[in-house]
């Protein structure tokens, strides 16, 4: 059974989403019970302070503990002040008031304790044949010290797994480096242009097969955001409650053209740092792009590819998928999750490994606090960010040139 609301042509009211997060912890026996809600980082827009507010309010004086985990998967490490803004209160030494509050400590090999494996046999079966190797399944072994696990979190069309949200917490968000790499290089096999905002998909049934490897209670508050504010909250299992917000995300974060775009230009917010995170704004506007047509991301604030992974990067540069393949040996030993990132961000593309030609289907071009030099080297296009000037481009949509203001969580797509 699911609770919930949810509405796509407005925000639900303050007291709707207290509403239905009241029923929702009402609906969990906690009582005397040590609680784990699991929740996004800074680069998902989220009303966490709302949520934080709400829930330490229902748990007060019901559950013997009750903590949080930020599901960084890999993404750079949260400070004190960055955890404090997020959730609206003060954070010291990762306590906030009674309650822990934790970065998923990707980077430390004893965070992790091994569950299971998928069988490379369901793995091949799961992918169609794709990827035929087994799957270790780790996760932070801090879960195993709550009774009850509550996921909490926002639903978005995303490049490598359909849609956001649910189990997605736990396989990347708090796992092991294998099946971060393996789900993401299934995706990229798959094709972000074909499966980003696509519900069923084979990197999600790897996900819930993990998940359902997992001993604790999982429940799911699953929310459906724009800046504007809720338009969607759901409660149930983790893999009800993401249903029913990826149903309505789908019809608020999807917007379908008549005609594919020349030009876009991908305006990316502050909660982006790195190219790592703001390559969103490649993702969620490639499926509108015409061929030949070019995206540009402008984030003058990003002056770097990637804070984790920037060294192994930019020995690779950005490449489209085949240009991989075709040369396996060469870059076998790269992780998969690293080439992953490289093929989207290029997006769709061929590679003729007699010439050593790559075509690209469209072009990216970024226009960031990245040097000229830098871009060119990772076989990036560049522009000044100074020279880019927002009156000349708005309101050109029938010349095929767009601005998108807030880009890497609306889908752009073209009705076929």
């Amino acid at each position: 059974m699911v609770i919930g609301k949810g509405v796509v042509e407005r925000t639900l009211t303050r007291n709707g989403v207290r509403e239905t997060v009241h029923r929702a912890c009402r609906e969990m026996k906690v009582e005397g019970k040590r609680v784990l809600t699991i929740i996004p980082d800074r680069t998902r827009t989220m009303p966490m302070p709302l949520l934080f507010e709400l829930l330490e309010r229902e748990f007060a004086g019901r559950v013997k503990a009750h903590d949080y985990l930020v599901a960084l998967g890999t993404h750079q490490l949260m400070t004190d002040a960055d955890l404090s803004q997020m959730i609206g209160c003060p954070v010291k030494d990762g306590i906030c008031g009674a309650s822990k509050v934790l970065n998923h400590r990707w980077n430390l090999p004893d965070t992790f304790v091994d569950i299971g494996r998928i069988p490379a046999s369901e793995v091949a079966s799961v992918s169609d044949g794709l990827l035929s190797e087994d799957i270790v399944i780790r996760i932070n072994r801090a879960i195993f010290d709550y009774d009850q696990v509550l996921i909490c979190g926002p639903v978005f069309p995303h490049e490598v797994v359909g849609f956001s949200g649910g189990n997605k917490y736990l396989f990347p968000g708090i796992s092991g480096a294998d099946m971060i790499n393996q789900t993401h290089w299934l995706g990229a096999l798959l094709g972000s242009y074909n499966i980003i905002g696509t519900q069923s998909t084979p990197v999600r049934e790897l996900i819930d097969r993990a998940a359902a490897q997992i001993s604790v209670p999982i429940s799911c508050l699953a929310l459906v955001v724009s800046p504007e504010g809720i338009s969607g909250i759901y409660f149930g299992s983790a893999v009800e409650a993401w249903k029913s917000a990826a149903d309505l995300s789908s019809e608020k974060h999807i917007h379908w053209i008549e005609k594919p775009f020349q030009r876009v230009l991908a305006v990316m917010p502050e909660l982006y740092r790195d190219m790592w995170t703001a390559a969103k704004g490649m993702y969620k506007a490639e499926p509108a792009i015409a061929d030949g047509g070019e995206v540009i991301i402008y984030a003058p604030q990003i002056t770097e590819f990637s804070y984790v992974h920037g060294r192994c990067l930019e020995k690779i540069g950005y490449h489209c998928r085949d240009y991989f393949l075709k040369q396996w040996t060469k870059f076998a030993d790269v992780p998969r999750g690293v080439l992953a990132h490289s093929t989207h961000l290029k997006g769709q593309g061929t590679y003729d490994a007699v010439s050593g030609i790559e075509t690209p289907r469209i072009r990216v071009t970024l226009a960031t606090g990245i040097s000229e030099e830098r871009c060119r080297a990772m076989n990036l296009g560049y522009v000044d960010p100074k020279s880019i000037k927002m009156d000349q481009w708005r309101a050109r949509e029938t010349e095929g040139v767009k601005v998108i203001p807030r880009a890497g969580e609306i889908l752009y797509r073209v009705r076929s």
